[in-house]
């Protein structure tokens, strides 16, 4: 059945123009609402639509063209076709079409034979709807949209491809003639919504590709950032272990050897020379107060008991001198010189370093050496200080550093010294042979940035 047009050719005239010059700018507009609206349901999975406001309102827009160019194209039949047998028809198939397309958001947006057999029915509807009047023609702009977000690619461009040339042939009807523009002006729109849809559904499925890599790569970085935390948090562990294990063996672990010593003598003398035996017991006994000072020290800050006590590195390294001095009895004497004077007070990371390579370095000439003498050198000069321990001993003979370390069996001697003038990026050299006594130098410069470890 064909729709009959009524009134003057004049009034055709107009009436044929209406739909490709009046109606294909709202039809344009609602089409890239449309569009819009297409792209943030097109995620089944996500519900944009459902999280997003913007997304939720383009939909709603969407909705509100279809019902928008339904009622229109209604109320046109209406107007210009009054009291004809069809009209029953007409309304009756609208009001169908409404309600169909009312149901399509409660099926939801997964292709389900449910979702298809829906789509299925509202397009049949919809033809057959423009078979009976061609003005319901361009309400197939919003079903372009909802056939692109549910069929496959394919599928949806054919169902596009059918709906326009419907769309074109109800053009041509209500034309009074062959107008080029009615057949070429829906293929564009199409062509156009088509593309736009497409666009926008892939620039969405980039975007949740490119969050979800970006989360990736979130979840990596505090991966590394918790691994290498840990890995920082073992090595200064280790370090600190190290620093600890160096100050014990220079301090309590010397001072408890001599103690040793001295009290192995009292006890092989105890019979034969008691006064010689108490005089063991009484030096013991001197060690054991400076272990146990150095020993209250590590507990409150580890830093060494002679620079605790004021004066600075000089009268520390003084005070060692005297104090190893009479530890001796007489067998060693140490002597205590220092050459320069400091431009700034050294800081105390190098003091400390210094006054327990001065404590290693006398309890191996004492325990080591057989020397009788024993000199203690600081100099200063102006970009560093130098620590120099010489001795008269029987001295040996020097090897490389990696060889020395691997064949010590006591651990802690010249690797401790070399870790700690390390440490603080300066060097230390060992100059011996035998039968010629021994020279320690360990140099320190002061315009290295100290160790924070």
């Amino acid at each position: 059945m064909v729709e009959h047009r009524s009134g003057s050719p004049d009034a055709e005239a107009a009436e044929a123009e209406a739909p490709g010059a009046a109606e294909a700018p709202g039809v344009a507009g609602s089409t890239a609402e449309a569009g819009a609206a297409g792209t943030a349901e097109s995620d089944p999975d996500a519900q944009v639509a459902g999280a997003d406001p913007d997304a939720r309102w383009l939909a709603l827009l969407m909705h509100a063209a279809f019902f928008l160019l339904l009622g229109a194209s209604l109320t046109r039949f209406l107007m210009r076709h009054p009291g004809e047998a069809r009209t029953p028809w007409i309304i009756a198939l609208s009001i169908t079409l409404a309600v169909l397309y009312l149901l399509g958001p409660v099926l939801g947006s997964r292709p389900t034979p449910r979702r298809l057999t829906w789509l299925g029915v509202l397009v049949v509807v919809w033809m057959v709807l423009v078979v009976l009047a061609p003005s319901f023609a361009w309400c197939a702009v919003p079903l372009f949209y909802t056939g692109l977000r549910i069929l496959p690619p394919r599928a949806a461009l054919a169902l596009v491809a059918l709906l326009t040339v419907f769309v074109v042939a109800a053009q041509l009807r209500l034309a009074d003639g062959f107008d080029p523009n009615l057949v070429l002006a829906p293929p564009a729109v199409a062509a156009v919504a088509t593309a736009v849809f497409v666009h926008m559904q892939r620039q969405a499925v980039r975007q949740r590709e490119l969050a979800a890599r970006q989360g990736e790569l979130i979840d990596d970085l505090l991966r590394t950032r918790r691994e290498l935390a840990a890995t920082e948090r073992r090595e200064g562990t280790l370090a600190e272990r190290q620093r600890l294990s160096m100050e014990i063996h220079d301090t309590l672990a010397q001072g408890l050897s001599s103690q040793q010593m001295l009290l192995q003598a009292a006890d092989r003398t105890w019979s034969a020379d008691p006064d010689a035996a108490r005089r063991h017991v009484r030096t013991a006994t001197g060690i054991a107060e400076r272990n146990l000072a150095e020993a209250r020290r590590f507990v409150h800050d580890l830093a060494p008991a002679d620079l605790a006590e004021g004066g600075g590195l000089e009268a520390a390294l003084h005070a060692l001198a005297a104090r190893e001095s009479a530890q001796a009895a007489g067998a060693l004497t140490i002597h205590c010189h220092v050459e320069g004077t400091p431009h700034a007070p050294l800081p105390d990371r190098v003091q400390s370093a210094l006054l327990r390579i001065a404590q290693g370095a006398l309890a191996n000439v004492r325990e080591h050496s057989g020397a009788t003498a024993a000199g203690l050198t600081l100099t200063h000069l102006d970009d560093r200080v130098v620590l120099d321990i010489g001795d008269n001993g029987r001295g040996f003979t020097a090897e490389p550093e990696g060889v020395r370390g691997a064949r010590t069996v006591r651990g802690h001697g010249l690797p401790a010294m070399r870790a700690r003038v390390r440490q603080l990026g300066g060097t230390l050299t060992v100059e011996s042979a035998p039968g010629e006594g021994t020279v320690l130098s360990a140099e320190v410069p002061l315009t290295t940035t100290e160790d924070p470890t």
